[in-house]
């Protein structure tokens, strides 16, 4: 601050320059770097990780495309390894929240605890960070503990951010929640409400290795040695290959594919104005609530990340077919007609790829 000839104050605000827009040669640089990039995170991971390429496809995508990842899988399936060794590989912060059902909101979040200041003698109350404050969170077992205590990874899931004692704080970035799900052993747990559902872009269904992978992991003697990781990217760069992600073009009828697929799943009786895109019967017949516009958003935005991934700057129909039964089969409510006639909401989604026209 300086001051001026009437004695009053002037503040000179500085304006941070604005960053120039990237241009189409710098894109075209970065997404084959991405493309490149995946190659080296299939090998890195590959040193601890046997087989499960799909769902390590699904979770670099939902990595560079911003979103939370379900993974539901029976145990010893390295559902756990695999999130440590993605955070490791990428050099991001980690934080495991064992979800159990005495876990309270802030055992997550963080709480604000009573501290007496020994030079003036006054108490203040200092805020201290729970584990969600991480990169990457792995909410392993997320089922086992009561809605309330689900609930507090809403906003953070949301919003990237949490609020504590009247103030908001801001969650490191970039921020990814990684749950995992037993879907056999049910006694004690709490089934996520549709609301937590949705906020996770892909559910991904991780199953039994092949003979010859099981025979590759017995090799391995449980793990007992692990083998050194590279470091492949910073936070920084990921942030900013997640906002190359968003830049990726989608043509018309890839956009009105994905978006069909996900008014599908919808029974016509909805009250949303469906009258220009009628559910198929079977839809009508099985299905009680189909997935909302957030599911168009995260199916287009998958495919995005998918083709960069895989090496093309621009979201295909192939992309978006490959990825529509991760995004949709956790917004999908079958009813009672489905669960009598053992109708699953995968089955569903399958079905609806060979109805809905891709032209």
């Amino acid at each position: 601050m300086t001051p001026t000839p009437t004695g009053s104050v002037s503040v000179d605000v500085r304006r941070p320059t604005p960053m120039p827009a990237p241009s189409p040669q710098s894109d075209a640089s970065d997404a084959a770097e991405l493309s490149e990039m995946r190659r080296q995170l299939f090998s890195e991971i590959g040193k601890r990780i046997v087989g499960q390429e799909n769902v390590i496809d699904h979770l670099l995508i939902s990595l560079f495309a911003r979103g939370h990842c379900l993974f539901v899988g029976v145990p010893g399936l390295a559902k756990t390894l695999l999130i440590q060794t993605l955070a490791e590989v990428l050099d991001l912060s980690f934080g495991r929240i064992q979800f159990t059902p005495d876990l309270m909101p802030s055992d997550i979040t963080g709480s604000d605890v009573l501290e007496e200041d020994r030079t003036t003698g006054r108490r203040v109350f200092r805020f201290i960070k729970g584990p969600v404050f991480a990169n990457v969170i792995l909410a392993d077992e997320i089922n086992r503990t009561p809605p309330k205590t689900q609930a507090a990874l809403l906003q953070a899931m949301q919003e990237r951010r949490v609020s504590a004692g009247g103030t908001t704080y801001d969650l490191p970035e970039p921020f990814l929640v990684f749950a995992t799900q037993n879907p056999i052993e049910q006694e004690g747990t709490y089934s996520l409400p549709e609301a937590q559902l949705d906020r996770f872009m892909f559910q991904v269904d991780v199953g039994y290795p092949s003979l010859e992978e099981e025979v590759l992991i017995a090799g391995q003697l449980s793990g007992i040695r692990r083998l050194p990781l590279a470091k492949l990217l910073s936070p920084q760069r990921i942030m900013q290959l997640q906002d190359l992600v968003l830049r990726v073009p989608v043509a018309d009828h890839v956009l009105r594919y994905a978006v069909a697929l996900c008014r599908g799943t919808r029974p016509s009786n909805d009250t949303d104005g469906k009258k220009d895109n009628p559910s198929p019967d079977f839809i009508n017949r099985y299905v009680s609530w189909g997935a909302g516009p957030r599911a168009s958003q995260n199916l287009v935005l998958a495919a995005k990340a998918r083709a960069v991934l895989h090496g093309r700057y621009a979201a295909a129909i192939e992309d978006v077919k490959e990825l529509a039964a991760p995004v949709l089969v956790h917004r999908i409510v079958p009813n009672f007609h489905a669960q009598a006639d053992g109708v699953s909401a995968r089955s569903l989604v399958s079905q609806l790829l060979d109805t809905i026209p891709s032209s």
